[in-house]
């Protein structure tokens, strides 16, 4: 097999999943930043110009950061990131599920819409960027409310694939500078916590 990645919170995902189980496996280098996702060679290879990608040995190409990471879960079942028996794979997929739709797409689109790189990709709108951040405040506050259970972890007491997710959502954060507002004590042990994992990545200064 081959990954081809770059500095992307999807990116991450992947390195975080493999650092998490010991995974190696050679990787390309996509630089972003240098369009690089934007060459003839790499459209090739996935045709939406976005990384990871996967070589898998048959010569197939498989994208999308959950999808490779279920597929490389499948080939290392230990430690499951995606749970163990039916009950807690399928509340792991909700909180992943959670965790994309309703605040990492927020924080997302920030970025979107701010961040003068994206101008090919999307009709910015600073209104609109302006309303996602709010937005994304208030569902902070909610996810603050759902972990006053006292859990460690988005999806219960164990690390999965669902905190890789939200581990996403901080990287993303940090690039469009949104904090977690400090009352919101539940969620900011939780980022505390993600931060000082050897896993999380470290980003360019």
């Amino acid at each position: 097999m081959k990954l081809y990645n770059g500095m992307s919170p999807n990116g991450a995902r992947v390195m975080i999943f493999m650092a998490e189980k010991g995974i190696e496996i050679p990787t390309v280098s996509i630089d972003l930043m240098a369009n690089e996702g934007q060459a003839a060679d790499f459209l090739k290879i996935n045709a939406l110009g976005q990384v990871p990608v996967l070589q898998l040995d048959n010569g197939r190409y498989l994208t999308e950061s959950v999808a490779i990471c279920r597929y490389l879960e499948s080939l290392h079942p230990s430690p499951a990131l995606f749970g163990k028996t039916p009950e807690e794979q399928a509340f792991i997929e909700m909180w992943m599920r959670r965790m994309e739709l309703w605040l990492f797409n927020v924080a997302g689109a920030v970025g979107l819409h701010e961040i003068e790189f994206f101008k090919y990709r999307v009709e910015q709108n600073a209104d609109y960027a302006a309303y996602c951040r709010r937005l994304l405040v208030e569902r902070l506050a909610w996810l603050d409310t759902e972990m006053a259970d006292g859990r460690g972890f988005i999806a219960g007491d164990t690390f999965t694939m669902a905190d890789i997710i939200g581990m996403g959502l901080v990287m993303v954060m940090g690039f469009v500078q949104i904090e977690v507002p400090s009352e919101l004590t539940n969620v900011v042990r939780w980022q505390q916590a993600m931060m000082s994992r050897p896993t999380f990545p470290q980003m360019p200064g």
